[in-house]
């Protein structure tokens, strides 16, 4: 094609399309790229030397730390519960299935800060189960506890929402087949079934992970800002904001910020595994 018949091509887009897809390439260059571009510019004004620097504050350091592992911790829960809250949904029939399916988006329309009221009122000391569980030397609100209730509460449904679909098209002739040769129930399913919902676990524990590192409104109301305790890397993030220290701030969120964009790219390649595992 030469440049006459490509310059004829754009030529011949409807004037209304033209129109649309201008004001989406405007739309994302506004919400997303330029808010990246800023904050790397930003980031990286001191050098690279400076940078390093402030995300290796003790302070922040630690909060990077506490964020990663509690985030994992819940990716291990999430990855069980949500698995198998999906299995539930699908493969059985009970009163109250499509309230309960209901029940799985509530995290999603819920405001996180209301969540972690929600929290301090169930957990926390003046409460009853806070109480009971403080007797017993169990302490959640103000502790990590608290924070990886929050941090599942808020990316439960990933996990389902990612397996559910799946699940529900997946098809029985083969677990029935396995079933007949033999096979015990963990065999199918680590043989037969596992290997089909992987990419949708997966899927769903990136999804997860890459909410928990950035979650705030919950956070900040159960674990108490408390430095080398329970301070997170968002938390971290908004009182060094308070306190005008923009530089450390933006080292730490480079961090999240680099740990999102590589979960996208996993995100991508798992895609690509699934769509070429069900070719």
């Amino acid at each position: 094609m030469n440049t006459k018949q490509k310059r004829g091509s754009f030529l011949s887009i409807p004037k209304g399309d033209l129109v649309l897809r201008s004001l989406s390439f405007f739309y994302i260059g506004l919400l997303i790229i330029l808010p990246l571009l800023a904050i790397t510019t930003e980031s990286f004004k001191g050098g690279f030397a400076n940078l390093l620097k402030q995300i290796s504050l003790p302070q922040a350091l630690f909060s990077l730390k506490l964020t990663f592992l509690l985030a994992v911790i819940m990716l291990v829960i999430n990855i069980i519960t949500g698995t198998a809250t999906a299995w539930v949904l699908v493969r059985y029939r009970f009163p109250f299935k499509k309230v309960m399916d209901a029940l799985i988006d509530i995290p999603f329309a819920i405001p996180t800060v209301v969540t972690g009221m929600m929290l301090v009122v169930l957990y926390g000391p003046k409460s009853v189960v806070g109480s009971f569980l403080d007797a017993h030397g169990i302490e959640v609100i103000y502790n990590k506890p608290g924070i990886i209730l929050a941090l599942a509460f808020v990316t439960f449904p990933f996990v389902v929402r990612s397996v559910q679909p799946v699940l529900m098209e997946m098809d029985k002739d083969m677990e029935e087949a396995a079933q007949t040769l033999g096979a015990s129930r963990f065999t199918i399913f680590s043989r037969v079934i596992l290997p089909t919902l992987l990419p949708a676990i997966l899927t769903g524990a990136a999804l997860s992970f890459s909410r928990a590192l950035g979650e705030f409104g919950s956070i900040v109301i159960v674990a108490g800002n408390i430095p080398f305790k329970t301070q997170v890397s968002s938390v971290y993030i908004y009182g060094e904001i308070e306190s005008a220290n923009m530089q450390s701030a933006l080292g730490t969120a480079v961090v999240l910020l680099t740990c999102s964009l590589l979960i996208l790219i996993l995100l991508n390649y798992i895609q690509r595994w699934s769509n070429k595992y069900e070719a």
